[in-house]
């Protein structure tokens, strides 16, 4: 058996599959997020490794003593910086922080090729910029940094000792030459740092160290090596097949991901469209990137007094999809693509005496759909075709949803069974591959389907309006 950990901002899950592929256990526990200033978003590095812990050690210990291999999976682009000892330095700086906007500026300016090297926009939630903004306003602990760490690859460490990451995930730190697999120096040294700073770089499939013995006895395993894993959206991807050239998937999560994977290294920075490595060897993907998709329906069922996303969702369907005149935007954090905006705040718009709960959840159903829709319409202008999605996250668990989703995007959805375990059943299955030497195709085959949902033409009309209403709100809101 293997085990995969998903290191997320709301928590840590892991799942143990057969060889097959079937999940034997899945467990989670939960992390909070600190937001001590406007912009700020963090996460004590410990509590990461206390909640591994607790989830690894709720799985049946008859399971975890038949544990072969373990892979990591995670949100990206957050910083962790260690001292000489390895001792976080300070809170973990997360991906949907927004403190270092004007740092990216710096960051393009001082290395004109940037976007050439990297692939992609300057952008707060990336490591690189967090960097320049420690040194500009921590200076005493950016003289201590020895090592820079993603949220993950410091659970690694715990797990190891190795200092080790993946492509995929350093992809995201604006410090990898992402079409040669390797670090930058030019990209590191603008931000005043070295190699010896940054871990070691594998593919996601390599194994990167094992088990330190007394996690090992604490765990009831023995030694097994540990993978390198992905950022969670490139392991998600490699969990539910995404494997191929033109591949695609949406995952639904506390942000929201239209994921392609890409046979070759297709930057589109221009629409702030993201281009990485992939969690396999050969691989790239592009993906565009809100920061808020089922965050707004946690924030929506709180708004509302109903509890929890199904009641949310069937509130929603109560008032029918493109019946209001209610207009939601959903940047609760900022947005990616295609604004590259950390300022921009979400916004309720067209309230009037008939707006009720009802219709304020459809709006915010529908509010996600068209910022998906501004998404793939980056996608698309940079020559990619997509016409199907595979579905995964805890959204995928609405198929109401999804029809809006459909409707909006033009797209075809792909429900897929288990498509909600998410980045750490790709995580495991790419420790299967270190292990058992199995091919990407063997081991990372697509689910069944459980459900296919077609674009309504009816339900677009109705929805094509408010989507041209949605782009220019963003445009005024940004005014403001």
């Amino acid at each position: 058996m293997f085990l995969g950990l998903d290191i997320g901002t709301s928590g840590v899950k892991a799942v143990v599959i057969a060889e097959g592929g079937i999940v034997r256990a899945q467990t989670s526990a939960p992390l909070t997020l600190s937001r001590p200033h406007p912009l700020w978003s963090e996460q004590e590095p410990g509590a990461w490794w206390a909640a591994t812990q607790a989830a690894v050690m709720a799985i049946p210990s008859e399971v975890r003593a038949q544990v072969q291999g373990v892979g990591l999976a995670g949100q990206m682009h957050g910083a962790t910086l260690l001292d000489a000892a390895d001792r976080p330095l300070r809170s973990g700086i997360l991906w949907n922080d927004g403190r270092s906007f004007a740092e990216c500026d710096a960051l393009e300016r001082a290395v004109p090729d940037s976007r050439a090297i990297t692939g992609n926009l300057a952008m707060p939630g990336f490591t690189a910029p967090k960097l320049l903004w420690v040194r500009a306003n921590e200076p005493e602990i950016f003289e201590g940094i020895r090592t820079v760490l993603l949220p993950k690859d410091y659970v690694r460490l715990c797990m190891t000792g190795e200092k080790a990451s993946d492509m995929a995930d350093s992809a995201g730190t604006l410090w990898l030459d992402v079409a040669d697999r390797d670090w930058s120096d030019i990209m590191l040294a603008a931000c005043g740092l070295g190699r010896d700073h940054m871990p070691r770089l594998f593919e996601g499939c390599e194994v990167t160290g094992a088990l330190r013995a007394d996690v090992a006895a604490r765990w009831g395993m023995a030694q097994v090596p540990v993978v390198a894993g992905g950022g969670d959206n490139a392991a998600g991807a490699a969990g539910v097949g995404v494997i191929g050239d033109g591949d695609a998937l949406l995952s639904l999560g506390t942000s929201g991901v239209i994921f392609v994977a890409t046979a070759a290294f297709r930057p589109n920075p221009a629409r702030a469209v993201h281009a990485f490595c992939h969690s396999l060897p050969g691989m790239w993907h592009q993906m565009s990137v809100h920061l808020s998709a089922a965050a707004c329906i946690d924030w929506g069922a709180r708004a509302t007094g109903v509890d929890g996303p199904a009641a949310f969702f069937a509130l929603a369907e109560q008032a029918g999809a493109g019946t209001g005149r209610e207009l939601f935007l959903p940047y609760l954090s900022g947005e990616r693509t295609p604004h590259n905006d950390p300022h921009v705040r979400g916004a309720l718009l067209g309230l009037d005496n008939e707006t009720n709960p009802a219709r304020i959840a459809a709006a915010i159903l529908e509010g996600v759909a068209f910022a998906h829709a501004d998404g793939i319409a980056a996608l698309r202008e940079a020559g990619t075709v997509v016409e199907q999605l595979s579905v995964i996250g805890g959204g995928a668990r609405s198929l109401y949803w999804g029809s809006i989703l459909a409707a909006a995007l033009d797209v075809q959805l792909a429900y897929l069974e288990g498509g909600e375990v998410g980045p750490a059943l790709g995580a495991a299955k790419l420790a299967l591959m270190a292990v058992t030497g199995a091919s990407a195709a063997e081991a990372c085959s697509q689910p069944s389907i459980s459900h296919v949902v077609e674009p309504d033409a009816a339900l677009a009309e109705r929805l094509a309006p408010q989507l041209a209403r949605f782009r220019g709100a963003y445009a005024a809101l940004k005014t403001l």
